[in-house]
């Protein structure tokens, strides 16, 4: 009898399913979180601007110490929260993009040329407008304000819009979105970090070595990376940089492959799970050896993912559905009454980066992108076409997390700053609802993409 060999999948079409998959998991987090960074966001206005306004910045404004032994540190909630909790954001931030330039949008020149270019309109054109605007030198240390996208926020409206909007406009968003957080780590570092004192770089330098040291010995447990951790954000912050860029360090030090390759730990995973499978079945009383199967199943993750994959997946919905919503509701609470709209400087930063989000943000990706297209250094992905750019591109304008915390850097005085955190949190919400308003109709104009049509190298080409 003739024997048909079978087929295994192709590796290509292997390796696209988990990367979707993995995407699909990360997207579903992303907009739940959204809709709880919403949440908080509209909670932190309420409470900031009712009868009980005073307890909301006396909460923020709280006292907390830390005592060991000689050691002695006092700071407010809002100092543990913006300093200290953010840095485990910007840890997710460093990992993703890790993850990103080993296999990702950001693996190679060509494959991240369309995201970077959007990603550098959508970043000078708004600094732009927001310099024309505001005339005043103070004031236009917010330049980089209304530079940034918010992943968790545009994610969350893109998933309003159903899964009929293509993947290709979602790795595009998610894309140049990651790449506007590489640019605002860099700008923060650059710009925003205070002068700087040669005492910190000792500290950040050793734990450095350290984490360098245990990497070479093949530890891959997250948790043996806190110390050094630690004392890298100590580093930073005793160098008068911003401490919460020690998480951006940290993720982009981790390893990107697993420590240890190959079958071995695959056998042994599969090997203890029928060994427990049948103690089980025989009801087996052996507790030592139940334990022992159990345990290297529990090894098996560590050695078969890479640290940045699992540290990354249990950081993930914690900063999701933690750190986000808590730094919004610490952050989000402008006071309307103490604002002045009649002069002056308050509607000045409030209309400059207004203007800038939700005007310059689209406009500076579509530029980006179309310039990138027509120059040949890059062409459309397949699901993509400029109807889809021109969703993502509204999306942009969605600043909130970053652009709030660039802003809380950017103005000290607090008059300021509160039409500062006004001006984003109105253009986010008006980005939202054109992204919104252009998305439904993307979803009446979307049958070139579906059918698989080439899109044209001009704007107009989706639309005729």
């Amino acid at each position: 009898m003739e024997r048909h060999p079978s087929h295994p999948a192709p590796s290509a079409h292997v390796s696209a399913k988990s990367i979707f998959d993995a995407l699909e998991r990360f997207l579903h987090v992303e907009a739940a979180s959204g809709v709880a960074l919403i949440t908080a966001a509209v909670v932190a206005l309420l409470w900031a601007n009712s009868p009980f306004a005073q307890s909301y910045h006396q909460l923020w404004d709280a006292p907390i110490a830390v005592h060991l032994g000689p050691i002695s540190l006092t700071q407010t909630l809002h100092f543990v929260i913006n300093d200290g909790l953010m840095t485990i954001f910007f840890l997710v931030v460093g990992l993703e993009i890790r993850r990103e330039m080993q296999d990702g949008a950001l693996s190679g020149w060509r494959v991240a040329a369309l995201p970077l270019a959007a990603a550098i309109g959508g970043i000078a054109i708004p600094a732009v407008i927001y310099l024309v605007v505001i005339d005043d030198t103070a004031l236009q240390a917010g330049w980089a304000v209304p530079t940034a996208t918010d992943i968790a926020f545009a994610v969350g409206v893109l998933a309003l819009l159903g899964k009929s909007v293509p993947i290709g406009v979602r790795i595009f968003l998610l894309a140049f979105a990651v790449i506007d957080d590489i640019a605002a780590v860099v700008i923060i570092a650059l710009f925003y970090s205070g002068g700087l004192s040669w005492s910190g770089f000792p500290i950040i330098a050793a734990g450095l070595l350290l984490i360098f040291a245990l990497r070479a010995i093949g530890v891959n447990s997250g948790l043996a990376y806190v110390v050094p951790g630690a004392a890298i954000w100590f580093g930073f912050l005793e160098a008068g940089l911003h401490p919460t860029l020690a998480g951006v360090v940290l993720g982009l030090m981790a390893p990107a492959r697993p420590l240890r390759a190959g079958d071995g730990p695959l056998e042994s995973a599969a090997k203890a799970l029928t060994e427990l499978t049948e103690r089980i079945r025989a009801r087996s009383r052996d507790s030592d050896q139940i334990l022992k199967s159990v345990m290297t199943l529990t090894r098996a993750p560590r050695e078969l993912l890479a640290p940045v994959v699992r540290v990354q997946s249990v950081l993930h919905p914690w900063v999701a559905y933690g750190v986000m919503p808590l730094f919004a509701l610490a952050n989000a609470g402008v006071s309307l009454q103490g604002l002045n709209l009649a002069g002056g400087a308050v509607p000045e930063v409030m209309t400059a980066i207004f203007l800038a989000l939700v005007l310059g943000k689209p406009a500076g990706i579509l530029a980006g992108t179309w310039i990138a297209v027509r120059a040949g250094v890059c062409q459309m992905a397949p699901g993509l076409n400029w109807f889809g750019v021109l969703l993502a591109a509204c999306l942009g304008g969605i600043g909130f997390t970053m652009s709030i915390f660039i802003a809380t850097l950017a103005f000290p005085e607090p008059g300021t700053l509160a039409a500062a955190k006004l001006g984003v949190l109105l253009a986010s919400l008006v980005a939202g609802l054109l992204g919104i308003a252009v998305g439904r109709a993307f979803q009446r104009f979307r049958a070139p993409v579906e059918t698989g049509e080439q899109t044209d190298s001009a704007p107009g080409a989706a639309l005729r």
